[in-house]
């Protein structure tokens, strides 16, 4: 049985909607970006929350908040910022924060955060 053409416009009409709509949330997605701090395996939570607030609020840095329910030496074990529309210049301050505690912070990752590797 054939389906009248005027309903199936209208249908193809939904589905390409629906499927910018998630091609424009894929692409906001893709635009994020943020920076993982690392720090040595015996390195205090007390110190990485220290140095989490410390680095936090620099020109377009934002620290991601930490995860509930889980402990929160295990929420706070990478001290991610999301530096979404970050300058290079954002990003050397940021690099020169942490780096302010050293050796305790071994190194930091920037990265694209809907990167999964």
């Amino acid at each position: 049985m054939k389906r009248p053409v005027g309903l199936g416009l209208a249908g193809l009409a939904g589905l390409a909607c629906l499927g910018l709509a998630g091609c424009a949330q894929f692409d906001k997605a893709l635009g994020q970006q943020q920076a993982d701090v690392y720090f040595q395996q015996t390195t205090s939570v007390s110190f990485k929350m220290k140095v989490r607030a410390a680095c936090n609020g620099l020109p377009n840095v934002k620290a991601v908040p930490l995860a509930t329910g889980v402990p929160l030496a295990s929420a706070i074990d990478v001290v991610v910022y999301n530096t979404t529309g970050a300058s290079d210049a954002d990003i050397a301050r940021l690099e020169v924060c942490v780096n302010k505690f050293a050796p305790q912070v071994v190194g930091v990752d920037f990265q694209d955060a809907s990167d999964d590797s």
